[in-house]
């Protein structure tokens, strides 16, 4: 008979969480979620058996879809799901967190659009065998996309590109009102309309150290961005892209190894970025900035109904 309680992290459960994530990022680096802020903790699902965490969850919106898109694009609810090494292929353990995941992942489609359905997603690294194999085996989530980790080291130099259009203008946005959002949120559901990003996640970028993003335009049109940040002492490299019109004019690499220089010059001397595997025009051009492909992190989906 089961003798764990599975339930909300609380403030009086916290102090369980860095020997959890200790013992299981021991041997093996592992997709792991840090918890936020404690508003955010209601989305934290975690097991206690005798006053010890043995199994964390979390569930996150990651995608949102605004109305007027094609009938086709999908929101996505992400979730992040951990035991302790010896209890990694404990299926009845795991059911339990995850139904609760679940639930909590129905509450938080009821604040989206209901014109899309919603995929329920994980990801985890190609090493995190046991992970992988109970989402595909056992909650029978289906391949969505493999991604690459590639990371920079910012101690080396960096080439120092001149701004390649002098009909346009840079700089760097801070996006201080509801209104520069939307116009930012807009431009990036050009580019990518079934995985838009949305005012939370937006935001959550937006409360990081260093958060920045680095922006070129035309007139007062967005015509290419970047955002950087630094996390848990690295430097974070996210949302690039060009308007299609703009694109072989070597403003991407103007904006990378400006992203590079910004994060250098905060003190960081590494940063990360992640690229769908099947890009490989993007591939190449992070290679060409100096970013090394470090980890294979496999992504799954399940239909949220």
């Amino acid at each position: 008979m089961s003798t764990y309680i599975v339930k909300a992290l609380t403030q009086e459960e916290r102090p369980t969480l860095g020997k959890f994530y200790e013992t299981v990022a021991l041997d093996k680096k592992v997709v792991f979620w840090w918890i936020g802020s404690e508003e955010n903790w209601e989305n934290v699902i975690c097991a206690f058996e005798n006053g010890e965490m043995i199994a964390k969850g979390q569930v996150q919106v990651v995608n949102t879809i605004p109305d007027g898109h094609p009938p086709s694009s999908k929101h996505k609810i992400y979730l992040n799901l951990k035991t302790l090494p010896d209890r990694e292929t404990d299926v009845e353990l795991l059911n339990s967190v995850y139904d609760k995941l679940y639930e909590r992942a129905l509450v938080l489609k009821q604040e989206l659009s209901p014109n899309y359905e919603t995929d329920f997603c994980v990801g985890n690294f190609g090493t995190e065998v046991n992970n992988n194999c109970y989402f595909l085996e056992e909650k029978g989530f289906k391949p969505q996309n493999t991604l690459y980790t590639m990371e920079r080291d910012l101690t080396q130099p960096i080439v120092n590109i001149e701004f390649p259009e002098s009909e346009l203008r840079w700089n760097y946005w801070s996006m201080e009102t509801a209104q520069e959002e939307k116009q930012y949120l807009d431009a990036e559901c050009i580019i990518w309309p079934d995985i838009a990003l949305g005012y939370n996640r937006l935001r959550e970028y937006k409360n990081h150290n260093y958060w920045t993003a680095i922006t070129v335009w035309g007139n007062d049109d967005i015509i290419a961005s970047v955002m950087a940040w630094e996390k848990e002492g690295i430097g974070v490299i996210e949302d690039v892209f060009v308007m299609k019109q703009w694109r072989k004019h070597g403003i991407a690499r103007f904006l990378l190894t400006t992203a590079l220089t910004y994060l250098n010059e905060k003190g960081l001397s590494e940063a990360e970025l992640m690229v769908d595997t099947a890009n490989e025009k993007a591939l190449n051009l992070y290679k060409s900035v100096g970013f090394e492909v470090v980890e294979v992190e496999k992504r799954f989906y399940t239909e949220l109904v």
